[in-house]
């Protein structure tokens, strides 16, 4: 399958990479937080340095990565979840190119290892402790910029409720090199349903972003330990559609596999979407009734919500 696609682009580049940067309220922290919603409003997403996750730590994650996926097809298979998407995703036809696991909960320890006692059966503490630390470190990125996106719409006081909704998934995905010359759909264009996305691809590129007038623009990162931050659908929505979610794909170029490292946040379960009273006037009228995202995300996976549109605004919509 061979698609067109448009010229490198470079994101803005926000620099999280010091301590005072997710210290709330300091100077570093005030200058960032119109940058950070400047940048969403734009694209729906930026690029984000962010130091405190070292080379070595990210170096570990990938070798993990490559290990996981060298296992048994039977052995990944058994990374099972009752949420879409959520386990052992691959052997799709329309991207074959394409498999990944989701670790469900990955701040949690216990999660994590259990995981790792699933796929070896003796263990493997060196891939628990690296997933696990990666996580939380990166987590706290995705916590600074929520915080930053909450306050520039005056709702501090909902941050902590909105902060404590949260649980975390941790994909990571292989995509295989191609056979022939050209190119090919590694995946699909989509936007994530959830709250918010954190984006690491490795040397081999492929991330490809829709921007507002409907064009793709290749993204090439600008210094190895950085992120791409993406705004999905359920934030947009308790925003009541002021950020929107940022449509992106996956394109294959060469003979190389190529790994990635998405992590999703996600609100936990029980935890009412609702638009604040805050976001709601005469220029902005309400958009979304109160929702719950596993309801959603089930809804977006059936006959009807596949087919259409705009699979939240058919679930929820006012």
């Amino acid at each position: 399958m061979s698609s067109q696609s448009g010229p490198s682009s470079k994101l803005p580049l926000l620099d999280f990479s010091t301590p005072e940067s997710t210290k709330t309220g300091s100077s570093e922290w005030e200058s960032l937080k119109p940058q950070v919603r400047k940048a969403l409003e734009e694209y729906g997403c930026f690029e984000a340095c962010f130091d405190n996750i070292p080379s070595d730590l990210l170096g570990a994650v990938y070798r993990s990565t490559e290990e996981i996926f060298e296992l048994p097809l039977a052995s990944k298979q058994q990374n099972v979840s009752e949420k879409p998407y959520h386990g052992y995703v691959g052997h799709i036809a329309q991207v074959p190119l394409y498999e990944s696991l989701g670790i469900d909960g990955v701040t949690v320890g216990e999660r994590v290892e259990a995981l790792a006692n699933t796929m070896w059966p003796q263990g493997n503490p060196t891939f628990s402790k690296t997933i696990e630390s990666y996580a939380e470190k990166l987590s706290e990125l995705d916590k600074t910029v929520r915080k930053m996106i909450a306050e520039s719409f005056g709702l501090e006081k909902y941050i902590d409720d909105h902060i404590n909704s949260t649980s975390y998934l941790l994909r990571l995905s292989k995509y295989n090199g191609l056979n022939t010359p050209g190119s090919e759909l590694g995946l699909a264009p989509h936007t994530d349903k959830n709250w918010m996305t954190i984006l690491h691809q490795d040397q081999v590129e492929g991330l490809e972003l829709q921007t507002k007038d409907g064009s793709w623009i290749k993204f090439q990162s600008s210094t190895p330990n950085s992120f791409i931050v993406m705004i999905s659908e359920s934030l947009g929505a308790w925003l009541n559609g002021r950020l929107g979610a940022t449509c992106h794909r996956v394109m294959m170029y060469g003979n190389e596999a190529r790994y990635s490292l998405g992590l999703f946040s996600f609100p936990k379960h029980g935890f009412v979407i609702e638009v604040p009273d805050q976001m709601v006037d005469e220029e902005h009228p309400l958009q979304f009734k109160p929702f719950y995202y596993e309801e959603f995300l089930s809804f977006f996976y059936t006959k009807t919500g596949q087919a259409a549109p705009c699979a939240l605004r058919a679930f929820c919509g006012v």
